[in-house]
Order: C-alpha cells, then structure tokens, then sequence
C-alpha cells in the first residue's frame, strides 16, 4: 500500500512525493527556521517545508546550511577519490590504482539481490573469497604504497555481511599491516559490532531506509527501519565509528522515506553521514528508472546540513554521471557538505569561488572526521 498523501502542490507534483500522514501530522503552518525559532530544526517537519518550499525559499536554506558549515567546519572542502574507479580532472588526478581499493568478501554473491542493484555493484570490487586471501591481497597493496581498503560483499538473506567470519583477519590487516579499514556492514548484531570495535575499524557503513514498504519491496527485508536503527544502535554502543549511508530516490526514483532515515540517524552518535544518489543500472528492474533531479538532492542536503549541522556530511560515489554529476556537486557545494566524492571540476571551481579550499585524497570518504580535523590544521 502507498503512502497516504496530501493534495500536491505543483513543485510537490514535479518531485513526485508522496507525503507519509505521520509526516504531515507534524507540520505546522509557519515557515520554517523563522526568527521565532531560529535555532531549531525538525528534519522531518521543516524538512517537509523545504522539499516544498520554492525555488527562492530553498535557496536561502540552503545559504543557511552553508554558513552552519562555515560555523563549525571551516573552509576546507574534502575531495576524494578512492582507486577502485579511475578519476582524473584538471586540478586532480590519482597517483596510483592501489591507494584505497574495494574488496568483496563473497565475490559478486548477494542473497538480498536488492531491485536496484541485483549484485551488480560487487562486480565493481575485487573478490577476495577466503580470509587467507583477504590478508595476502592487503599485504600486495600496502607493499605498494597504499592507505587502505574497504571490505565489503554481498548480504545474506537477513541482510548480513559475513564480516564476522573475517574476525581475526580484520584486526591484522588494521593492527599489524598497518592499513586503514573501512567495512560496508549491513544489519549488524552484537557479535560483529564487538569485532569491529576490537579490530578498531576505522569506519562501519550501512544503508539505513526510513520507509519499511521500501525496505520491503527494494531491498527484502521485513521492518527495515527498526533493524537498522538497532544496528546503528549496537555500533554506538560499542564504540565503532559509524558512516550511515542515505540513498535519495531508492524509491523508484521518487522519495520514499529518506527524511525518516534522517531522522532516524540524528538519534544516534554518527561519525558522519554519506549521501549518495540512485544511479539506475542494467539488467536490473530500476534500469529504466529516471533519479531524483539535482534540484530535489540539492534540497536533500540542505535538510541534512540543517538537521546535522555539527555532523561532517558527504556527497558520496554511488549517484549519475554527466551532467547530473555537476549539477549535484554544485548543489552539494551550495548547500553546506564537507566532502565529495569523485567531484567534478565544476565543482571544485565553485567551490573556490565561495571561498573554500579543495583538499584531495585518493581515499574512501567514510575518512572525512578525522581527514577535516587534519585539514583544518594544515
């Protein structure tokens, strides 16, 4: 069953969003942020405000987002480009392919088969399918200079990474080669949070989905959104830094519980929050699917700066190329993001004309906390 929804208003009828009644329940009839209450923010009620507000509206929130990021950031701007995929722009370009590589600890295996991936996206990840190959593969590429890796893979039927068969494997590539380790989790129980926190990652990323019909019909698994606040949960409560990951437009390219997300993620102790954008792909049933406009993003990010706003935000690599790319980077500088991954040179532009400084790094993005407190020293 869809959500039940309101009248739409015309911009509502062009970003095509439905609007969930507990949602509306929360609105009031004043504009947002207004001089009443200029401290406060409800991601989910003046959230709604500006994913409908007009063109003009939106903009001087998103003025607002960037001057919170001044506030408590500064001007530095990271940039990243981590080597699973080639990148080159004229003020950047990669010095090797074995900096931050992608490793997949179940090859192209995924039980989930999510309908916007299908398994498609571990075929981007170098598989590593035993933990004694795990290891010799970290070994070749820290023997070549590199900084880390992320291991990732598919899911298993409950929406589980087996990281926890990697346990021992985990800590010696992070405590004795000496790489930086980032995981992609999926739900995660006590067990593997603990391993992770003993193994001192340096990050832990999970998709987290505000709306359990989506979870449900996209990624297959039942009362999504309370499984994975428990996972964000447990990793707070064992003390791994955690990078939840929100995907605008996994709703067949319309939004469908991404502000809940949000909402969701502001209730727990995060390291930062990656934004990333649905990019149809073949062979899978969103392939014809058309993504979220730059506009109905730009507007995203502008309710993440608002709602987040001592937390580093990040434009992440999983979003369109060509000229959505651009446009999303620009919207991504305007609005107030720490950091963006794989950004355009458009981007980088604007963002020294608005007086921030581009800080490259041939790293994944989940880094971003401890890279702007070295940025900022710098």
């Amino acid at each position: 069953m869809r959500p039940t929804t309101l009248v739409p208003s015309p911009i509502q009828e062009i970003m095509a969003i439905s609007i969930p009644i507990h949602i509306t329940r929360l609105i009031a009839d004043e504009p947002f942020l207004t001089p009443e209450r200029p401290m406060t923010f409800s991601i989910l009620r003046d959230g709604f405000h500006i994913l409908n507000a007009s063109v003009e509206e939106a903009g001087q929130a998103a003025t607002k987002g960037f001057e919170r990021r001044i506030q408590h950031f500064g001007s530095s701007l990271m940039c990243y480009s981590p080597t699973s995929y080639p990148y080159r722009i004229r003020d950047h370009r990669q010095t090797t392919s074995t900096s931050f590589i992608s490793l997949s600890i179940t090859g192209r295996t995924c039980s989930l088969n999510c309908e916007h991936c299908n398994g498609r996206l571990l075929r981007g990840m170098e598989p590593v399918l035993t933990p004694e190959g795990l290891v010799k593969r970290c070994k070749e590429v820290k023997a070549q200079g590199a900084e880390g890796v992320l291991i990732s893979g598919g899911s298993d039927s409950e929406g589980h990474v087996p990281l926890a068969h990697y346990a021992e494997e985990i800590s010696t590539i992070k405590k004795d080669i000496g790489l930086k380790v980032v995981v992609h989790t999926g739900l995660v129980d006590d067990d593997t949070a603990r391993i992770l926190a003993k193994a001192k990652v340096d990050a832990a990323m999970l998709d987290v989905i505000g709306d359990e019909r989506v979870a449900r019909d996209v990624y297959h698994i039942e009362n999504g959104p309370a499984k994975m606040d428990k996972s964000l949960e447990v990793l707070a409560r064992n003390g791994v830094p955690t990078v939840p990951h929100v995907l605008v437009g996994l709703n067949y390219g319309q939004l469908g519980g991404e502000l809940e997300a949000l909402h969701l993620i502001s209730r727990r102790p995060t390291a930062a929050v990656v934004i990333i954008i649905l990019s149809p792909i073949k062979k899978t049933a969103m392939e014809g699917v058309e993504p979220p406009t730059p506009d109905v993003v730009g507007r995203f990010m502008t309710i993440a700066r608002l709602g987040l706003e001592r937390t580093p935000l990040l434009l992440g690599c999983a979003r369109p190329i060509g000229k959505h790319k651009i446009e999303s980077d620009r919207f991504a500088v305007k609005s107030g993001m720490n950091g963006i991954a794989y950004i355009s040179q458009e981007g980088v532009d604007l963002a020294r004309s608005m007086g921030l400084r581009p800080v490259f790094r041939d790293a994944c993005c989940s880094l971003a906390p401890h890279d702007l407190i070295q940025a900022a020293l710098s």
